[in-house]
C-alpha cells in the first residue's frame, strides 16, 4: 500500500476544512464557558489576576507551569546560565575535562539549593547502587533500584526522607521528588550499562558526572548512561552546519509558545473548568470534547517547552538529548503515547524492547506492558488513580497487538487485500479515529479527574449517541486521515519505492 493509498486531494481539503471549523467550534464553546463563570466561588483559588492590559483573570491551576514559569523562573534562568558559561569556557580551554566540570558545577549547585543532607541523601543513592553495579547482575540492580525508588514514593520512607532533607525554601519538597527520583533512574541506567560491559566497570565519578549534570538533575529528561557517557566524553566538538542556527530558532520558539500559552491562559480555563463537576455537568458535549482534548494538547505542550528549554542547553553542550513527545494530535495508537521521551527511552531500552523482543508475540508482549507499567505505577507514584490509568493503557497497548493480529488472518487480510489502498486507509482511520478518543480518555484519568473523565465518556458515547458522538468521530476521522497522509509522504521520502513504503509509516502498529 504505497502510492497508491494516496486519497484525493480535493478529499484532504474537505478533511481540513472539517477538523478547522470543528476546532473553533469546540473553542467558542469553551471560552463562552469561561466567560460566563469566571466569578464562580470555585474558580476563586485557581483563576488569579494576569496581565492587566487583558482586563481579565488567568487560569493558574497547574502548579508546575506556575512554578516553571512564574516562580522559579529566575532561580533557573540564574543557574542554568552559569552552567552555561563555565561549560563553554572548559569546553573551549579543557575538552577533555569538560564532563568533570559538569559534574562540578552540578554539585555544587545542587548543595547550595538543597543543602548538605539532601546531597547525602542522593549520594547514598549512587553508592549503594554503584556498588550494586559491580556485582554485574541485572536482576540485584533492578531490585535495589526499584527498593530505592520504591522509598521516595511509599509512605511512610518519603515523609520522613523528605523532612529530613527540606528545609525552608518553597520548592524544596518539588525538587526532592524531582532530584531523588531521576537520580535513582540514572543510576539504574548506570547499574545496567555497568552490567552489559564486557571489560572492567565505569567507575564512580563516571556516575556522578552523569548524575549531576545539572540541566537534567531535577526535572530531566532521563538520558541513558550510554549516550551520555560517549556524547560527553567526546572531545571532538565540531557543529553541524546551521546548528546554533537551529539552536536559537527552537529557543526564541519557546519563548513565544510559552507567551502563546499565557495569553490562552487568560481567556480558556481549560484546566480550572474540569474541576467543577457542577458547571461540567451544564456544559455541551462539543464543549467536554473539546475540553478533554484540549487538557492533553495542553500537557503535551507542557511536556514540549520544559523539555525544550533543558534540551536547548544540552544541545549549547554538544550533547543530543531526547526529544521532546510526539503531539497528541498525530497520535491514534498507544504505542507512540508518552509525554516523557526520556523516561519513555529508558523503559523500551530496559524493560519494554528487552521482554517484549520484537512485539509480534501475545504472551511476550503482555508480559512487556505489564512490566513496564509496573514500574511505570512506582514512578509515578502508586495511588488509585495511577492504578486506573495504567490498567487501561496496558490494555489499549495489548489490545491493538490483539486486534492487528485478527485482521492479518484470512479472511479479513484476504478481504483487504482485494480493496484498494484508498479504501483500506478510510476503512483503519474509522478504527484509529475510535482508538484516538479511547487515548484521550484514558490519559485524561490522570490529568484531570476520575469523574471528569467518566462525565466525558457518558456524555460522548451514551447520552451524546448519536448525534455527538459520530459528529466527534467524524471530525476525528478528518483529522487522523490527515495525519497518516503526512505520515505516509515522510515514508515515501524516506524509501521512494511504493512496493516497500509503509503507508502512512504506522501499518505495522496499527
Amino acid at each position: 500500500m504505497g502510492i497508491k493509498s494516496a486519497l484525493p486531494r480535493y478529499e484532504l481539503y474537505l478533511y481540513t476544512a472539517v477538523l478547522g471549523v470543528a476546532l473553533i467550534w469546540a473553542g467558542s464553546w469553551i471560552f463562552e464557558a469561561s466567560s460566563e463563570n469566571i466569578d464562580r466561588k470555585a474558580f476563586k483559588e485557581s483563576v488569579q489576576p494576569g496581565w492587566h492590559y487583558f482586563g481579565r483573570k488567568m487560569d493558574a491551576a497547574d502548579f508546575e507551569w506556575m512554578m516553571w514559569f512564574s516562580t522559579f523562573r529566575n532561580h533557573i534562568l540564574f543557574a542554568l546560565a552559569g552552567h552555561v558559561i563555565f561549560a563553554k569556557i572548559f569546553s573551549l580551554l579543557a575538552p577533555k575535562h569538560r564532563s568533570l566540570i559538569f559534574g562540578v558545577y552540578g554539585g555544587l549547585a545542587v548543595l547550595v539549593t538543597m543543602g548538605w543532607t539532601y546531597m547525602a541523601l542522593v549520594l547514598s543513592h549512587c553508592i549503594i547502587l554503584y556498588s550494586v553495579a559491580l556485582v554485574k547482575m541485572k536482576w540485584l540492580c533492578f531490585a535495589a533500584g526499584l527498593s530505592a525508588l520504591a522509598s521516595i514514593k511509599l509512605e511512610p520512607y518519603n515523609s520522613w526522607q523528605e523532612a529530613l532533607v527540606t528545609g525552608s525554601f518553597d520548592l524544596q519538597d518539588v525538587l526532592f521528588y524531582g532530584g531523588c527520583g531521576f537520580s535513582i533512574m540514572r543510576c539504574m541506567s548506570f547499574a545496567l550499562e555497568n552490567c552489559d560491559r564486557k571489560e572492567g566497570n565505569y567507575t564512580f565519578c563516571d556516575l556522578l558526572r552523569y548524575n549531576f549534570y545539572l540541566p537534567f538533575f531535577f526535572f530531566g529528561p532521563i538520558m541513558t548512561f550510554d549516550k551520555f557517557h560517549a556524547q560527553v566524553n567526546n572531545t571532538q566538538l565540531t557543529r553541524k552546519e546551521r546548528d546554533m542556527w537551529n539552536i536559537t530558532t527552537k529557543a526564541l520558539l519557546h519563548l513565544g509558545i510559552i507567551l502563546v500559552v499565557d495569553v490562552c491562559f487568560h481567556y480558556l480555563y481549560i484546566l480550572t473548568i474540569p474541576s467543577d463537576m457542577k458547571l461540567v455537568a451544564k456544559l455541551s458535549d462539543w464543549c467536554l470534547a473539546g475540553l478533554a482534548y484540549s487538557n492533553l494538547v495542553y500537557d503535551w505542550v507542557k511536556a514540549a517547552i520544559m523539555f525544550g528549554v533543558i534540551n536547548t542547553v544540552a544541545r549549547l553542550d554538544h550533547l543530543d538529548p531526547p526529544q521532546p513527545p510526539k503531539c497528541i494530535t498525530m497520535l491514534y495508537v498507544f504505542a507512540e503515547t508518552h509525554f516523557d521521551r526520556g523516561i519513555n527511552d529508558w523503559l523500551c531500552r530496559y524493560v519494554y524492547d528487552y521482554i517484549g523482543g520484537d512485539h509480534d508475540k501475545i504472551f511476550k508482549e503482555l508480559l512487556a506492558t505489564i512490566c513496564t507499567f509496573a514500574i511505570t505505577t512506582l514512578w509515578l507514584g502508586p495511588c488509585q488513580l495511577v492504578y486506573i490509568w495504567s490498567f487501561f493503557n496496558c490494555f489499549g497497548l495489548n489490545f491493538e497487538l490483539w486486534v492487528a493480529k485478527l485482521f492479518s488472518l484470512p479472511p479479513l487480510s484476504t478481504i483487504e487485500g482485494f480493496m484498494g489502498g484508498a479504501m483500506s486507509r478510510r476503512i483503519r482511520g474509522v478504527f484509529n479515529a475510535a482508538n484516538f478518543w479511547t487515548i484521550v480518555l484514558y490519559n485524561v484519568i490522570s490529568l484531570n479527574s476520575l469523574e471528569f473523565a467518566k462525565l466525558v465518556g457518558r456524555r460522548l458515547i451514551f447520552k451524546g449517541f448519536p448525534l455527538s458522538t459520530l459528529s466527534v468521530l467524524l471530525v476525528t476521522y478528518c483529522g487522523v486521515q490527515l495525519v497518516k497522509e503526512r505520515e505516509r509522504k515522510e515514508a515515501l521520502l524516506e524509501d521512494p519505492d511504493p512496493v516497500k513504503a509503509v503507508d502512512g509509516g504506522k501499518e505495522k502498529a496499527e
